[in-house]
């Protein structure tokens, strides 16, 4: 049977990379698409806009395009509103890992937790409690999909100022799982996995190959190396992870660049097995200058003055893979399992109930059904709740403008050295992001 034309509208748009994946896993998957562009920035809409209608016809592909940066206009009739916003961009992404730096604190990535993180958050909550409000009002039955980090904080936050069910996604959980597969030497195919935890600290705690309890081969696989004289998992850049699993018999998503700053009490100088976090290992330099380049090239194919680089309609493993297969999961009887951030409603017993839990649920046009997990190990627990429990000081910080709860949270999350850290760290976070904040 023909599926209906569909419509998403996608807020962000100027985030051009997942904007040019998406557009290159709906021409994959071939059904009729309404793809509305919104983003705020007229020029990176511009170019969203104009490499997506490139991609477009190069494939003659049945998907019609629109764009504003009216969102309102955008959500009438919607059947999905996916959002990937970071408000202030990357200029203002620097200054949250810059800042912290300057008081000794070294962040890999800056987008998630630690100071970098609970910054990023005051900033885009708001915005974020925006789009959903105007949603719930023009496009009730919407599907509401988060894409922009920090994944939890922005998650409870919606939940808890909005009537709207938002589910965040995110490609770590797979990606990890995938890393794992590779490390045994088992096609991904024949694996299972079950995560838990916070969006980028989530442990998987169950790793089936081919039906069977896949931990004693990656134990096995370990000693070799051990005796081989080789660092844990053969992987430099991921020892912190590796020797957590050693520990806690669970595995970390999403890898030493994210897990690290969830242990800031194992890098106080950002010493990194050798190397300085954000510096040398993860450099965030380093990143951000890809994503200016980056942006620069699709620029240039958008004009015309590069021809379309063929490799974007090839589907990898990035921040939009998930989506279509959920779309079109919701659209049938047999339900299907993804890893989704949703609250906790029970599924975890020993975690608070309605943060943010990355979880497997089951998806259907029944809905999303987080898959019972009953309790988890006290230590991975601890690890979790300690997280959520500096979200939900964030949160608070960012609704309620709250210079204290700012404050508060960066002294639970554990970073800073002193009280009176905190309290300047915070002052000059607010100062340097100031025309960001709203209400402050």
């Amino acid at each position: 049977m023909k599926m209906r034309k569909r419509n998403i509208v996608l807020v962000g748009a100027g985030s051009e990379q997942f904007t040019t994946g998406l557009i290159a896993d709906l021409i994959a998957e071939g059904g009729e698409w309404d793809v509305r562009l919104v983003d705020i920035d007229e020029k990176a809409l511009e170019i969203a806009y104009l490499i997506a209608e490139k991609m477009i016809k190069a494939k003659d592909a049945h998907i019609t395009l629109q764009r504003s940066t009216d969102r309102k206009k955008m959500f009438s009739g919607a059947d999905a509103i996916v959002v990937t916003i970071a408000v202030g961009g990357r200029r203002a992404w620097e200054k949250d890992v810059f800042i912290p730096r300057e008081y000794g604190i070294f962040q890999p990535v800056g987008d998630t937790i630690m100071p970098g993180g609970i910054s990023r958050a005051l900033r885009v909550i708001p915005q974020m409690v925006d789009i959903a409000n105007d949603a719930a009002v023009i496009a009730p039955k919407a599907h509401f999909f988060n894409y922009s980090n920090p994944m939890a904080a922005i998650c409870r936050a919606i939940r808890k100022a909005t009537p709207v069910k938002v589910v965040g996604l995110c490609h770590g959980v797979p990606g990890t799982t995938r890393y794992l597969a590779n490390f045994i030497g088992v096609p991904f195919e024949k694996c299972e996995f079950v995560g838990i935890g916070m969006n980028h600290l989530t442990w998987i705690m169950e790793f089936k190959a081919n039906g069977s309890d896949a931990w004693p081969l990656v134990k096995k696989k370990i000693e070799e190396l051990r005796s081989a004289g080789k660092p844990l998992g053969n992987d430099p850049d991921n020892q912190l992870s590796w020797g957590l699993f050693e520990i806690f018999g669970a595995f970390p998503a999403v890898l030493d660049r994210h897990v690290s700053e969830f242990f800031p009490q194992f890098h106080r100088t950002g010493e990194h097995y050798g190397k300085k976090l954000g510096v040398d290992r993860f450099s965030f330099e380093a990143v951000v200058k890809d994503g200016d380049e980056h942006f620069a090239l699709i620029a240039d194919q958008a004009y015309g003055k590069k021809p379309l680089d063929k490799s974007m309609f090839h589907q990898s493993l990035g921040e939009h893979e998930q989506l279509v297969c959920i779309l079109n999961a919701l659209e049938k009887s047999k339900s299907s399992v993804f890893s989704v951030i949703i609250p906790n409603t029970g599924q975890v017993s020993n975690l608070p109930l309605e943060f943010a839990l990355e979880c497997p649920a089951k998806i259907s046009k029944s809905g999303i059904i987080p898959l019972k997990i009953g309790e988890i190990p006290t230590g991975l627990r601890a690890t979790v709740e300690k997280a959520l429990l500096t979200i939900e000081l964030t949160v608070e910080a960012a609704l309620e403008c709250s210079r204290e709860k700012f404050i508060q949270a960066l002294i639970v999350d554990g970073s800073v050295k002193s009280l009176d850290e905190a309290k300047n760290l915070a002052d000059d976070l607010i100062k340097a992001h100031k025309q960001h904040l709203q209400g402050w």
